[in-house]
């Protein structure tokens, strides 16, 4: 994992930490104690939402269950162990489970949030009931989760276990090290509470409708998706999110499943606009011998914060180009439907990119110091010279007359890039307005003397 200049461990196996290595030694230091180390680059983000679906798995257990730091997890099985069986069964059913997905469990257990996360990392096991005390005596300071200068301080002046810090007279301790080292202790044995907060379910963005006779026509069948775009669009506005992609299952009585599959152009959670989008999708739809259920989930969603509306303010403004949008979309894809943006460079083939209209806004972007023509082409020569437009010259069998010159603007080559149509260098563009009523865009290469025409204006 990359941190400031250098790389650093972020996760080892059993046998890298055998091997003396530690979370957050230098690639370098790592490499010097086992140089046949082999690693792979850190995915933080992967690891959250594996600890998230573990999260989730771990809800069998009891309904209390939170994320401790970057790979941890921290249940409440008040009330809910012997539902299993007792806390042993429970502890023993866990790391089964877990083993027979790939996965190697250190689970503690005690009456406290500070024992059990001490037992997990330094004697993985259970402490019985009432022997919170007896079961921490023996482990290491750090396991109060103290911070590294904290243990390293208390480890100076000789406080190396935890049943040593316990029989230590407190007061000197709070005027060395201030309130956290004890804070911690009284956690850990009991003294001071300490809450689990379980996070709270992502919201699920779908919604069912199950019909008590079979449908087919599809007036009845548009009726039903707007039952279920009213539920899922409330759910939307709720979160402040919008839908940017929708599925709609129709179940049929054969237990044969259609879908149609609605990308919009904009998030979305107004159900009169998105219901005539369904439409196409679903003129083709075979109800067989009928649909008894019908879903509709909101597969892709994005932020959309409520906005104020004043007094002149009409909504959004772009509602109907996002329907059209969709639509064609619909058609022939949401990526194949493009528009033009600005892009930061002086090269005039370069000054603009292709972008998916759904996917990005409009924007200002660089702006160039001269017009640019309306339509661009690949230069073509045309027999002049000097180093200012001439006043007569063919272009396409046509005889043209340079009423007007307007220039010059220099535009030197991007180094940084190897383009084959710039590499004679320095370019000296013109804009020439003919007697005939061309208004071109001619340039001078002055390192390899020529006139080439490369857009004209409108």
């Amino acid at each position: 994992m990359l941190e400031g200049n250098s790389e650093r461990l972020y996760c080892l196996n059993r046998a890298a930490e055998a091997a003396g290595l530690s979370r957050g030694m230098s690639l370098a230091d790592a490499r010097a104690f086992c140089p046949a180390l082999m690693t792979d680059p850190a995915r933080p983000d992967r690891d959250a939402a594996f600890l998230s679906v573990l999260r989730r798995w771990a809800t069998r257990y009891c309904p209390w269950v939170a994320t401790d730091g970057r790979d941890g997890l921290m249940l409440d099985i008040s009330g809910a162990a012997h539902l299993i069986g007792g806390e042993e069964e429970m502890l023993s059913d866990m790391q089964h489970r877990a083993a027979r997905a790939g996965l190697s469990l250190r689970v503690g257990l005690a009456d406290t949030r500070g024992a059990a996360w001490a037992l997990s990392h330094h004697a993985p096991g259970l402490a019985a009931p009432g022997q919170t005390a007896a079961a921490l005596a023996p482990l290491p300071v750090a396991a109060l989760r103290l911070e590294p200068a904290e243990a390293a301080g208390l480890e100076r002046l000789g406080l190396r276990l935890i049943g040593e810090l316990e029989g230590t007279p407190r007061a000197p301790l709070a005027r060395r090290f201030g309130p956290g080292p004890l804070v911690r202790l009284d956690q850990a044995m009991g003294r001071q509470g300490e809450a689990v907060s379980p996070e709270a379910e992502p919201p699920r963005y779908a919604t069912r409708l199950t019909l008590p006779e079979p449908i087919g026509l599809q007036e009845d069948v548009m009726e039903g998706t707007r039952r279920l775009l009213l539920r899922l669009c409330e759910t939307l506005q709720r979160h402040e999110t919008g839908a940017r992609r929708l599925c709609l299952t129709l179940r049929r009585v054969d237990r044969d499943s259609r879908q149609v599959e609605l990308r919009l152009a904009a998030p979305m959670r107004d159900a009169a606009r998105i219901l005539p989008l369904f439409q196409r999708g679903l003129d083709g739809i075979d109800a067989g011998f009928g649909i008894d259920q019908m879903r509709l989930e909101a597969t892709q969603v994005e932020s959309r914060p409520a906005q104020q509306l004043g007094a002149r303010s009409e909504g959004n403004g772009n509602a109907r180009l996002e329907d059209l949008l969709t639509r064609i979309g619909t058609r022939i894809g949401l990526e194949n439907v493009l528009h033009f943006q600005p892009a930061d460079s002086h090269i005039p083939a370069r000054a603009f990119r292709a972008l998916p209209a759904a996917w990005s806004a409009p924007g200002q972007g660089w702006v160039p110091p001269r017009p640019r023509p309306l339509r661009l082409f690949a230069p073509e020569p045309i027999g002049a010279t000097g180093p200012r437009p001439p006043e007569r010259f063919r272009w396409r069998r046509m005889a043209l007359v340079t009423a007007r010159a307007t220039g010059p603007e220099r535009i030197a080559p991007e180094w940084w890039f190897d383009d084959p149509d710039w590499r004679r260098g320095l370019r000296d563009y013109w804009l020439v307005e003919t007697r005939q009523g061309r208004r071109l865009w001619l340039f001078h290469t002055p390192q390899n003397p020529g006139w080439f025409v490369e857009g004209e204006f409108a």
